[in-house]
């Protein structure tokens, strides 16, 4: 299916969203009310991304975005940092396979020459690994923000010779130019801000925002975001009366 800018075109909508985006905030809340360290927080969290990830395949959702490292996530403490590294490797040493034999392909975007160059190298390897499936596309947005993106793509848009700046220019640059925008973004956790994520391709997104932490999130509580988003008038422009004469149309 065509790729299409939500300020250009309107574009397809069905009941089940083509393309979940995930801010996974509350890991190091959960472990605080167990009363454990903050890592055992992340390690739950990694359990709550596989799980998130069938969840999606089962209900037939083509591509997931997750934010798992921000551009602004290295001001946390050293430590902290340094085992979200260490947690980010070991998932990529032993998830990338389970992804592939499940059809998923696996896309990391963001400015990952601050990585470690073996975290770079199984980047690399797994998205060769994984470039032909289709049944999911699972993109992990890490030392990404939303106004890096921005700046990065225009560059190379003038770069490569570009006059003036508009959609159609700096489209094919940003990050996310391999999948649609979102339909549906999810913030766990209770915050309700899009911090720096995916600042171009939320335009039209539906904003959802829940209080349960994100080691707890699974079907369930994707299920409660899908039926939240299905009451959602999606209009992108139009009023309420065109948009019932489209459905009545498509229908016809």
């Amino acid at each position: 299916m065509k790729q299409t800018s939500s300020t250009q075109e309107i574009p397809h909508t069905g009941d089940v969203p083509r393309h979940v985006a995930i801010i996974m905030d509350g890991n190091g809340r959960w472990a605080r009310r167990r009363r454990l360290p903050r890592i055992a927080g992340h390690r739950r969290g990694a359990e709550a991304v596989r799980a998130s990830v069938r969840a999606c395949d089962e209900r037939g959702i083509e591509y997931l975005t997750l934010f798992a490292f921000s551009s602004e996530n290295w001001r946390r403490p050293a430590e902290e940092v340094a085992l979200l590294m260490k947690l980010f490797r070991t998932a990529l040493e032993r998830e990338v396979d389970e992804l592939h034999r499940n059809g998923v392909r696996l896309k990391v975007v963001g400015d990952t020459s601050r990585f470690d160059p073996k975290i770079r190298q199984l980047i690399e390897s797994g998205e060769a690994l994984t470039a032909g499936n289709r049944r999911l596309t699972l993109t992990i947005a890490a030392n990404y923000g939303g106004r890096w993106d921005i700046l990065q793509a225009t560059n190379k848009a003038l770069q490569q010779g570009a006059r003036s700046i508009d959609e159609q220019a700096l489209s094919p640059h940003l990050a996310m130019s391999h999948a649609p925008e979102p339909d549906l973004f999810i913030r766990t956790g209770g915050e309700q801000r899009i911090s720096n994520f995916l600042l171009w391709q939320l335009a039209y997104t539906e904003l959802y925002f829940t209080d349960t932490l994100w080691p707890d999130f699974g079907g369930a509580a994707l299920d409660e975001a899908i039926a939240s988003y299905r009451r959602r008038e999606r209009r992108f422009g139009r009023t309420s009366e065109q948009l019932e004469q489209s459905k009545r149309a498509d229908v016809a």
